[in-house]
């Protein structure tokens, strides 16, 4: 349990909007500012073309749908072109400055399928009609109006303009829409690519920062939290960057753009829109502070989930050994009902907020119909007026509706910047001086009143101190936890000592280059890690050498053998950790890496560990092939195998207790004579 609460300590969450975090994520896109003004810019235009698309349809509506009042002319002093009939010019009301209100003015009317010219304008009213011959009496509120017949062809040239009008409104309208998704595109594959460079920035930055750290910090950080910073986090901060940094100046130039528009047709009808606001700002608030509770309490259970799919998917051999499928899968069922109900509680929410919003919205459609249809029946406003306010008002309500999406991903972009930046912030402990000393290393390996604890006060090393001459090869032996590993370890600064010194030739390896301090040690490990790829690129590794070296490489330490048995020999392709090779054949890949590396120290933690004795004895030519001319350092639980040894090394509890070659310490009955007859024993009784 103790490791899913290390998962729980990192889900907690800081603020749900942080301006210091946003002010350090921000400078992540500062490279980028000017594509992403010209997004910004880009969003202006778009906000335009989509603010003027019901502006064109009311336009549509009110000027050449909906025939409104034509102003007449006496022929020769009409201020505007306009259609002749009769002697006369009528010129639409709609294309000219000023009100004209001592001209006369008329309207076209449909009544029972056939058309009318009005002698008066009767804007809206309602009234009733009677027939006088051929022509129609109107009785209207603001008076009595005479409707002459008009032919059908007199009615189309009266028409006649409105139609070129609305051709025109059409392609218009075409080219906004087409304008508006080409800048549209444009703007959103800038943003995107600008988006992927930022992420890919953060995430080699996440990447190179975790190589320079020590083994003292992955000792103390599980892999899949350090797999989840460099995905998941980076995806999250990806996802802000391009659904809501960007896109909340669209919701602003949009919101804003609303709002003047509105103000700007009918102000009574824009107050009458805006009255439920309140409603919505009060709604969201509370939104705010629930939302932020849930979507702490379901990050909080999804982090348990992942722990516990990780522990129990890498610990599967142990699991089916042991027959605790069922214990298991209890465990997983509570914890996973835990997280259903926190994703229900958060359902909730959301199913509650969303609608809400809908609701007012369909609220304040009311409203406008009510209040706006009213003003269209008194001719205080026309209808496209009205058309444009209904479209406007869902424009209005659409980013408030998106704004949960927003809230949630603001959310987990700055739990996931806290944690990465926390991760960035880790200092790294072990690396080069400002100004190494010049070296060049040969081998000579000094350890002097070294003290060394892994946790502090728990000491693993007491007061070692040994010398080991350049090229000579010393094994160091001892119980587990007696200090072996640890001082390989620390040879390759892979941590770093807290008193004492090490020295390579005479030089302390803190004042040492630290990449040419490791570009000459290489090491041996027990549990050889393969990466994916070829066997040549396992032996490569980072080497320059080419295919017929890494044969000869191969041939030294009789790794050639089973290689070329492969189907691609070394074009075989090695899978995760090496799963289709066995342990032997790793080793031989390992010493081949190791001769490859061509290193001045070459250090074999537990090299024959593990492995049958016809494998060891290839493997014990193998070490003495590579260990030839080099500075060899030797940890060995098979006593066997390092008694030709310049030097062993006596560890027990952190201190060196003896040391001699194998013969000098048989004779001296200390701890080294206790190991082997110990060994000598267990061998004995195995072959009997």
């Amino acid at each position: 349990m103790s490791t899913i609460h290390n998962y729980h300590e990192e889900e907690t969450l800081g603020k749900g909007y942080d301006a210091r975090l946003m002010k350090r994520l921000l400078s992540y896109a500062r490279p980028y500012r000017a594509v992403i003004l010209i997004c910004v810019i880009l969003l202006l235009f778009v906000t335009g073309a989509e603010l003027a698309r019901p502006f064109l349809v009311k336009v549509a509506i009110d000027d050449h749908i909906t025939p409104g009042p034509m102003v007449v002319w006496e022929r020769g002093q009409e201020p505007k072109e306009g259609i002749n009939y009769q002697g006369q010019v009528y010129v639409p009301q709609h294309l000219l400055p000023d009100e004209y209100p001592d001209q006369p003015k008329v309207q076209l009317l449909t009544y029972e399928g056939n058309y009318y010219l009005v002698d008066g304008y009767m804007e809206g009213a309602d009234y009733s009609v009677e027939r006088d011959g051929a022509s129609l009496v109107l009785d209207s509120e603001v008076g009595k109006f005479t409707a002459s017949p008009l032919a059908a062809d007199d009615y189309r040239a009266f028409r006649q303009p409105d139609r070129e009008a609305l051709i025109r409104l059409a392609l218009i309208y075409l080219g906004i829409i087409l304008l508006g998704f080409s800048l549209n595109y444009l703007q959103i594959y800038l943003l995107h690519r600008t988006g992927q460079h930022i992420i890919f920035n953060i995430r080699h930055q996440i990447f190179s920062h975790l190589q320079r750290l020590s083994l003292r910090f992955f000792d103390t950080n599980p892999v899949g939290r350090l797999v989840t910073r460099v995905t998941n986090d980076t995806e999250t901060l990806n996802q802000m960057f391009t659904g809501v940094v960007v896109n909340l100046f669209k919701d602003i130039f949009m919101l804003l753009g609303i709002v003047l528009v509105m103000l700007q047709l009918n102000i009574r009808l824009a107050l009458v829109s805006f009255s439920l606001l309140p409603l919505v700002a009060v709604a969201t608030a509370i939104f705010r502070i629930k939302a932020r509770e849930a979507y702490r309490e379901v990050r909080v259970r999804l982090a348990r989930i992942n722990a516990t799919l990780s522990e129990n998917i890498s610990g599967m051999r142990t699991v089916q050994i042991f027959h605790r499928e069922k214990k298991k899968h209890q465990e997983f069922y509570e914890i996973n009902q835990s997280h259903y109900q926190a994703s229900y509680r958060e359902l909730k929410i959301f199913a509650v907020f969303r609608p809400f919003i809908d609701l007012v919205y369909f609220i304040a459609l009311a409203l406008l119909i009510w209040y706006g249809g009213g003003n269209v029946i008194q001719g205080v406003i026309s209808f496209g007026v009205l058309y444009a306010f209904i479209q406007y008002v869902e424009m209005f309500f659409r980013p408030i509706n998106d704004m949960a999406e927003k809230y949630n991903i603001m959310q987990a972009a700055m739990a996931s910047s806290e944690r990465i930046f926390k991760l960035l912030d880790t200092p790294v402990d072990i690396k080069s001086p400002e100004q190494p000393a010049p070296t060049r290393v040969e081998g000579k390996i000094e350890f002097r009143n070294v003290w060394f604890a892994y946790n502090t006060g728990e000491w693993v090393l007491r007061d070692v101190s040994f010398t080991v001459e350049k090229g000579q090869t010393v094994a160091f032996v001892g119980a587990t936890g007696a200090g072996k590993t640890s001082i390989i370890n620390l040879i390759s600064r892979l941590y770093d000592i807290q008193e004492g010194q090490i020295l390579i030739d005479g030089v302390d390896i803190k004042e040492m280059d630290l990449d040419r301090l490791r570009q000459n040690v290489a090491v041996v490990l027990q549990d050889v890690f393969m990466f994916s790829g070829t066997i040549a690129d396992n032996i490569r590794l980072n080497s320059d050498i080419d295919s017929q070296q890494i044969q000869q490489i191969a041939e030294a330490v009789d790794a050639h053998r089973f290689i070329n048995r492969l189907p691609q020999e070394y074009d075989s392709e090695v899978k995760e950790r090496g799963a289709t090779i066995s342990a032997g054949q790793r080793q031989l890949l390992a010493f081949a890496r190791a001769l490859a590396f061509n290193p001045k120290i070459l250090i074999l933690d537990e090299a024959t560990a593990n492995i049958d004795t016809e494998t060891e004895q290839i493997i014990q030519r193998a070490m003495n092939t590579i260990s030839r001319g080099r500075t060899t350092l030797v940890v060995a639980h098979r006593l066997s195998t390092i008694q030709s040894a310049d030097n062993i090394i006596v560890m027990h509890k952190g201190k060196v207790r003896e040391m001699g070659n194998h013969q000098e310490l048989l004779a001296n009955g200390g701890y080294y004579y206790n190991l082997y007859q110990l060994q000598y024993k267990e061998q004995e009784i195995n072959q009997s």
